[in-house]
């Protein structure tokens, strides 16, 4: 059985999580909470195997809550955002990089048409947290000797694009990567990160506020430009076209996924081949290993995010185990070794030569 803490300050979104996670034969509710602070002692007394977190909470706000349970009580949180606000999804963000595991949109009333997908979604997501484990989670947490990882040999072509995907704890991985490039970064990144439907837009806002570089949704056939990340939107296949601009797909999910990082990847192998680098981080599941094989087959260069430092290894070790990682690297030194490997493609950016 899964026990669960409910922490949420409304007494009829309580009383309708109670009833969805209750209504499992999995799952045991074991507490409500009505604020952050209660969260924090009850997380302490009753030792779940999940936390439901509301974001706005009296006494406490969620946020808050998340970042005292992860430093003294680790413990699973899924946040329960009530609206995809661009400023409530910013601190849903900074809760997530704090240690929690993933975001949901508090599900609609029952009866709604978006009832039953809501349901089977907030579910599926309390039982797959409930077997991550979690570590405490600090602020600056030390990483191991570089000397444990395995590095890449010297760059085989130009590198003109970057391809990133990202599932379970994805948000914070990104947020680090993206905020140790500089400004010029002189290539486009194109990235995947599996998120709650509606909370994209607000994802793309947070992460343009914690790095140098232009940050937003990819809009469809907009050109492909240096120092600027696109990031997939809601349900739709995120690639590139062979004049270089940006593809979006409204195809069926691909493994259960839309946007899905096999259909990048295997896109950028495509179109960009032996000068691509693709980079897979924690996530759950295999996501991205197809569209890796292709990418690996047209020459490209392949980074995967130690274990380590993942929340979860799954989509890493998916691509490790099958021998298509070039470099295995902490996360604290993925973005360093993106900035070695454009060098040459950043001089030529300075003589003007880019394309």
């Amino acid at each position: 059985m899964i026990r669960v803490l409910i922490a949420e300050d409304s007494v009829t979104v309580r009383d309708l999580l109670e009833n969805i996670l209750g209504a499992d034969p999995e799952i045991i509710v074991a507490g409500v909470a009505r604020d952050g602070l209660e969260a924090v002692e009850m997380t302490r007394r009753l030792r779940p195997d999940v936390i439901t977190m509301d974001i706005n909470m009296p006494a406490m706000s969620g946020l808050e809550a998340t970042k005292r349970i992860m430093n003294e009580c680790p413990t699973p949180i899924v946040i329960i955002s009530g609206s995809i606000d661009v400023r409530e999804v910013g601190v849903s963000m900074a809760a997530l990089q704090a240690g929690a595991l993933a975001l949901l949109e508090k599900p609609p009333a029952v009866g709604t048409a978006q009832f039953e997908e809501a349901t089977h979604h907030l579910v599926s997501t309390v039982k797959a947290m409930a077997d991550v484990k979690v570590v405490r989670h600090r602020q600056h947490r030390q990483e191991p000797p570089t000397s444990a990882f395995r590095g890449e040999p010297a760059p085989r072509a130009r590198t003109r694009i970057v391809a990133l995907a990202a599932s379970t704890g994805g948000p914070a991985a990104l947020g680090r990567v993206l905020s140790d490039l500089p400004g010029d970064f002189p290539v486009p990144i194109v990235v995947v990160q599996h998120m709650a439907r509606g909370f994209l837009g607000g994802f793309a806002a947070w992460l343009s506020g914690i790095c140098a570089l232009k940050v937003k949704l990819a809009a469809p056939g907009e050109p492909l430009m240096p120092s600027t990340v696109y990031i997939a939107g809601d349900d739709r296949h995120l690639g590139v076209t062979p004049d270089f601009r940006v593809r979006l797909d409204e195809g069926g999910p691909i493994g259960g996924f839309r946007p899905s990082a096999n259909y990048l990847f295997a896109s950028v192998a495509a179109v960009y081949g032996a000068s691509s680098v693709a980079v897979i981080l924690t996530g759950m599941g295999q996501d991205g290993l197809d569209g890796l094989s292709q990418l690996r087959a047209a020459g490209g260069r392949i980074i995967a995010q130690d274990e380590a430092s993942c929340v979860v290894f799954g989509m890493p070790r998916a691509v490790i185990e099958a021998g298509l990682a070039d470099a295995v690297l902490p996360l604290s030194l993925i973005g360093p070794h993106l900035v070695r490997a454009s060098a040459a493609e950043r001089d030529r950016s300075r003589r003007g030569t880019w394309a």
